[in-house]
């Protein structure tokens, strides 16, 4: 029976512990240089409606290095861009590749595309959800904190797709997620009513300095996303007050680490002193998105 990865609550917390561990090891693995071709004569299809970086290097490296093949498929290069139906996409996808990673800009597609191929589909981001980042980023809590089950979280900015998994993560690690945002750019209703339901642990803070008070992580993102560049001088009005700089820095724990998702826009949302400094972990968290990935695709491509 195949396996999709539309959301972090997708996943036990059996299964996302039991992929940290496979992270840690494949990471070993290919610091040591030993070959690890878990997925040879294994093909995944990446299909992109949003330009991406870390995402598209991660998981075609990846599929390299576990001895498979990644396509790069852009929708305007597809009959996607000429009218044809995902669900079409997905039966004829699925006659061909072991599976399929997209990065759409509607969560709909993607389930659309779920909902017909036969082969297992990731989430790569969407404009509610982004598991696979935030699978790095427990991979990296663990390597600096060891069990992360009582750390506390505070998110700082937009209540985006990372800001959800985020909170929805909470119900399958145990740490505690404290969000602050500005009114109108919370989190919505129906993701934090999923996170109760599921039994994670969500504080929403009127302040940033309220949620990064002696918090062990304090973690943001770019206050613009993808699709909401016309939105850009709105924000950055709005976010007035939200960057993640040395004093805000100064409320969390002396051995608070700081993450950001990528990309960043320095004196916007992080300081340059923040995201350049001894306790940011932004490379790690980056370089994580390879080794979680492929730990991913090993548990839903190799039979």
């Amino acid at each position: 029976m195949k396996r999709d990865i539309l959301s972090i609550l997708d996943l036990t917390a059996q299964e996302l512990a039991a992929i940290i561990g496979d992270a840690e090891d494949l990471k070993k693995m290919r610091k040591q240089g030993d070959a690890h071709p878990f997925l040879e004569h294994k093909t995944l299809g990446m299909i992109f409606e949003k330009a991406s970086t870390r995402t598209r290097i991660s998981f075609e490296v990846g599929m390299f290095e576990l001895g498979g093949h990644a396509l790069f498929l852009n929708p305007s290069d597809l009959q996607l861009g000429r009218g044809e139906e995902m669900r079409d996409t997905a039966r004829v996808l699925s006659r061909y590749l072991s599976g399929i990673m997209i990065r759409a800009y509607r969560h709909q597609t993607i389930e659309e595309l779920a909902r017909h191929a036969t082969v297992p589909v990731i989430n790569g981001l969407s404009d509610i959800e982004h598991p696979c980042q935030i699978l790095a980023d427990i991979l990296t809590m663990q390597e600096y904190f060891g069990d992360v089950s009582d750390l506390t979280v505070a998110w700082v900015g937009d209540g985006n797709n990372v800001c959800n998994s985020l909170i929805l993560s909470s119900a399958r690690t145990g740490f505690s997620v404290r969000v602050a945002t500005p009114d109108n750019y919370a989190p919505p209703g129906s993701v934090l009513s999923r996170a109760k339901a599921a039994g994670s642990r969500v504080a929403i803070c009127p302040t940033p300095e309220g949620a990064a008070a002696d918090a062990d992580v304090i973690y943001t993102d770019t206050w613009v996303s993808m699709g909401n560049e016309q939105e850009h001088d709105e924000r950055i009005r709005a976010f007035a007050g939200y960057t993640v700089d040395e004093a805000l820095l100064d409320e969390a724990s002396p051995d608070a680490i700081v993450m950001h998702c990528l990309p960043a826009h320095r004196g916007n949302e992080i300081s340059d002193g923040v995201i350049e400094g001894r306790k940011s972990v932004v490379w790690d968290q980056a370089e994580n998105r390879l080794h979680a990935q492929k730990a991913l695709l090993v548990r839903l491509l190799k039979k």
